[in-house]
């Protein structure tokens, strides 16, 4: 792959900036400077990248995939109203990719989020169809036992919808929390069902999207992910 097309890919300047910094020998590729703007890469040999004596973020391509342990606070989206937007995590580099989240999670709502430039994946992680496993532990304003996990899991009927949603395992950890399985992604929907089981959400953390956990990542930090 031809440098500066690379360095373009890695979000680090435009085509003209690219060529600047490649002239000037400010470019440096696993310690060594780059020759000249017709020099050819291989995307996967780059461990490290050094623009101007500063280390740059080595972005996986063509796609990316990014583990993000989200604190509460922040807006899943570019355009954000109340909050920061979540983006604002990552890198300068990082966002001038065409990158989105997979799925969403509300400002109050932390744990995992998954973040991607891969439409296909996307759309695989969050379709219905594919069975994806989501896993979130909501803390509940008011003292449950057995009953509201078995009725989470036969179904409720939430407000302003014509069919019920049921959850895929539903447990208590203890009276004020709730570990709770589903598959479908709709708009606040551990909330609605949880309401509509005649309880309230005060807290809501996801566990685990797919086979991803955030264990050894603290609020607000981030990775790149291997995806099969």
């Amino acid at each position: 792959m031809n440098i500066i097309k690379y360095l373009q890919a890695q979000g680090i300047d435009t085509r003209k900036g690219c060529q600047w910094l490649v002239k000037h020998g400010l470019v440096q590729i696993n310690g060594a400077t780059v020759p000249d703007e017709k020099a050819d890469i291989a995307p996967d040999s780059v461990q490290t990248l050094t623009i101007d004596g500063e280390d740059a973020v080595v972005i996986p391509l063509p796609y990316f995939y990014i583990l993000l342990n989200k604190p509460a606070g922040y807006e899943t989206s570019h355009k954000p109203r109340d909050y920061p937007s979540v983006f604002s995590l990552l890198p300068d580099q990082v966002r001038a990719a065409d990158i989105q989240a997979v799925g969403r999670l509300d400002a109050d709502t932390t744990g995992v989020l998954l973040i991607t430039n891969d439409g296909q994946f996307n759309h695989r992680m969050t379709s219905p169809k594919h069975k994806v496993d989501k896993i979130y532990r909501a803390t509940l304003k008011h003292a449950a036992d057995p009953s509201l996990c078995a009725q989470l899991q036969a179904g409720v009927l939430l407000h302003d919808d014509n069919e019920t949603v049921s959850a895929q395992a539903a447990e208590l950890h203890d009276a004020h929390t709730l570990i709770l399985t589903i598959r479908e992604g709709k708009y606040h929907q551990v909330k609605r069902m949880v309401a509509a089981a005649g309880n309230r959400v005060e807290h809501l953390h996801r566990l685990q999207f797919g086979p991803w956990d955030t264990q050894d990542l603290q609020a607000g930090e981030w990775r790149f992910i291997r995806v099969e």
